[in-house]
């Protein structure tokens, strides 16, 4: 009799833990991914939206990405740490927009780095892997990419060699590039790119560096006409995701939040955006409202030598930071942008 009550109650228990693990594995779960730039960016239009769509339809529909753009819940500077304290699931973050704190990614931020926004991301998404516990240990980091290499735009000209600048103020899209304009005699004027028109208009800055969509994005062709012709630099892009949302996941949610984590998807993120921003340069070059400037061999030599000086203080950051090697850091890094064949040449 005994042996009878409990084989019943243990099918009973094991019934309760059947029905428990099955409501786990279909947990629904909505979660708020917040970014700055407008919604009717490229890269929401061809990155967020498919990317949130594919997480969904991989779920079965347990998975809900709700997008909010024009940084309707925080201020660009402060997607990190919206991430990390959870007003926020997933934050949009542009590392560089403070500076110092985030100096291993700082590499993807130099100058003449990269080429392109696709094979490039791939490459910078699998070397970052390396360092994303170290550096950002406050989330669970799910990718990283690049946007289409940028330059500089001013409101006059001429603007080929480093020492055009000097005098002037300028809006940088990141601490490197911050850095950099210091070193050319100019001064930085650090605003996020959705206040680059009030700034650029009321004559607050004399120029931005931007990629070249960017400059219809935000509303500023009209006021930056000159333009240095040149792929100077790009931005790194965090996909941070609050560590206490993705633990409370599911196995089942979390394996198909991992497979949207993946340098795959970090180069499938970025190849609309890349492809809007060379058109956008291509239309920009026929129009005969804007003027580009090539620099010749002494202007493209003192470029190089500001760079030099960049990447040298980039290397001495890593390394206080506890990067112990930064200089076997950045050549792999290099190594993988050539291989992915978005090295810059």
């Amino acid at each position: 009799m005994n042996a009878v009550h409990w084989t019943a109650g243990t099918a009973l228990a094991l019934s309760v833990a059947a029905s428990a693990i099955t409501a786990a594995s279909a947990q629904e779960v909505t979660w708020a991914f917040s970014h700055w730039v407008p919604p009717q960016s490229e890269i929401q239009v061809s990155g967020f939206e498919p990317w949130a769509q594919s997480i969904n339809e991989a779920s079965n529909g347990r998975i809900q990405i709700d997008i909010y753009p024009a940084q309707q819940l925080g201020a660009a500077a402060d997607h990190y740490d919206m991430a990390r304290d959870g007003v926020v699931d997933i934050g949009f973050v542009n590392p560089g927009y403070q500076a110092g704190r985030f100096p291993i990614i700082a590499a993807a931020e130099l100058p003449f780095l990269a080429s392109n926004a696709t094979g490039a991301s791939r490459a910078l998404d699998e070397w970052y892997a390396q360092y994303a516990a170290q550096e950002m240990p406050d989330v669970h980091v799910c990718m990283v990419h690049l946007h289409h290499p940028g330059t500089l735009h001013a409101t006059r000209g001429p603007v080929a060699a480093p020492s055009d600048f000097a005098g002037m103020n300028i809006r940088p899209p990141q601490a490197t590039i911050a850095r950099m304009i210091s070193l050319m005699g100019a001064s930085p004027v650090q605003v996020p790119a959705p206040e680059m028109r009030a700034i650029l208009s009321s004559g607050g800055a004399d120029a931005t560096v931007s990629p070249w969509d960017s400059l219809r994005l935000f509303g500023v062709e009209d006021v930056v006409t000159h333009h240095l012709d040149l792929p100077l630099y790009s931005v790194a892009f965090v996909y941070a995701i609050n560590q206490a949302s993705y633990d409370a996941l599911s196995p089942e949610n979390r394996a198909v939040i991992d497979d949207h984590c993946t340098p795959d998807w970090a180069e499938r993120i970025t190849t609309g955006w890349d492809h809007v921003d060379v058109a956008a340069y291509e239309r920009m070059k026929q129009d005969p409202t804007q003027t580009f400037y090539t620099p010749d061999a002494d202007q493209m030599a003192a470029w190089m030598a500001v760079s030099d000086q960049v990447r040298a203080e980039w290397a001495d950051n890593a390394r206080a930071a506890g990067l112990a090697d930064p200089e076997a850091a950045l050549a792999d890094l290099e190594a993988r942008l050539r291989a992915a064949g978005g090295a810059y040449e």
